[in-house]
């Protein structure tokens, strides 16, 4: 396994033959621009996708700092690989990649009501039809579309996230934490250290064990080289697709971070509230992910959400960091697809709240 100092930097990350390869070019089944948010210091353009054209509608919302394609996984997966099964939706949250990043004030109360309008606008309306997966501050946009219209959700997956982000360690340990978020770096440090916070060091020495699109994928184009290539480990992996989001100085912009990050400190769901979303969404439709090893969101902040919303299913992640979708891929999309059919079986016998 490599150490921490033989972890390959900047330079050679982007010298490595699989660096082009890093994104995968996934043809999505629709896409577009919509302005959402007039009225509400709008229009913002939201630049989404659809993969997939299955009668299944998932949705996959994304986290602080982080653009669509962090969920290719994902999306391969379920858009492409099952895509006459499922269709899934990715986004960028206002403040990142191709949406707008207008300098105000966003909440994630008002970042779910721009989903809502994509929503509205792809005729995802009916009772029961949104399966919904949220990663961090992805997770505090999910409870606050639960909140909107827990009528309409199929099933709801809180990976890594909490209901108000609070101190768990000592005031001088958070303080620091928060700080560092907005000290300009190098591009090596802030790499490095963001790899520290999401990941654990375990995984992350690990060989890459990413499932590549393949010339048999439906809807995918294949490079010149003619396939996908793997990284030697995981951090490498996630290295390059660092660098590839950093880099686009179009799509990655401080401001639109930092007007995230005033979003996701600012969350707060209540006790009550997080138990009326359990009333009605139902209970046995929502699924709490948090690991052990959380860097970014610290676990106790799961531990809370557990014991408040009291979900079907709640799983304390031994070992696990930030960001399950990659680090426990297999497990993360098994768990989602079983949720998946726990909420369809529950619409098909006519259950909409289990309390």
């Amino acid at each position: 396994m490599e150490s921490l100092s033989q972890r390959p930097n900047v330079a050679e990350i982007l010298a490595h033959p699989s660096y082009p390869d890093t994104i995968w070019k996934l043809t999505p089944t629709q896409s577009g621009q919509l302005p959402v948010a007039v009225g509400r210091g709008g229009p913002i353009k939201i630049d989404w996708e659809v993969h997939g054209s299955g009668p299944i509608k998932m949705i996959w919302i994304m986290g602080l700092g982080t653009v669509k394609t962090a969920w290719q996984r994902q999306t391969l997966h379920f858009g492409h690989d099952n895509g006459d099964k499922y269709s899934s939706l990715i986004f960028d949250n206002r403040g990142m990649g191709k949406s707008d990043k207008p300098l105000m004030r966003y909440s994630t109360s008002e970042m779910a009501k721009d989903l809502l309008e994509i929503l509205d606008h792809l005729g995802w309306t009916a009772e029961r039809e949104l399966h919904v997966s949220g990663v961090s501050m992805g997770g505090m946009i999910a409870q606050e579309l639960a909140y909107m219209v827990p009528e309409r959700i199929g099933s709801l997956n809180l990976i890594s996230t909490a209901a108000a982000i609070e101190n768990t360690t000592t005031f001088l340990e958070n303080m620091r934490t928060r700080v560092m978020m907005f000290v300009p770096k190098t591009l090596d440090r802030a790499v490095t250290d963001a790899a520290r916070m999401l990941f654990s060091d375990a995984w992350l020495e690990k060989p890459d064990d990413t499932i590549v699109p393949t010339s048999k994928t439906p809807n995918v184009v294949i490079p010149p080289s003619g396939h996908y290539a793997t990284f030697t480990t995981n951090y490498e992996r996630f290295a390059a697709q660092e660098l590839s989001k950093r880099l686009d100085l179009e799509g990655f912009q401080k401001k639109g971070f930092m007007m995230q990050a005033i979003a996701a400190g600012w969350h707060h769901k209540s006790k009550k509230q997080l138990e009326e979303i359990g009333d009605k969404v139902g209970r046995e439709r929502i699924m709490v992910l948090h690991g052990t090893r959380d860097n970014m969101i610290s676990v106790p902040h799961g531990r809370k959400l557990i014991e408040w919303l009291k979900p079907g299913v709640g799983v304390i992640r031994e070992g696990t960091g930030h960001v399950f979708m990659l680090e426990e891929w297999k497990f993360h999309n098994d768990m989602v697809e079983s949720m998946v059919e726990k909420g369809e079986e529950a619409t098909k016998a006519g259950k909409s709240v289990a309390l």
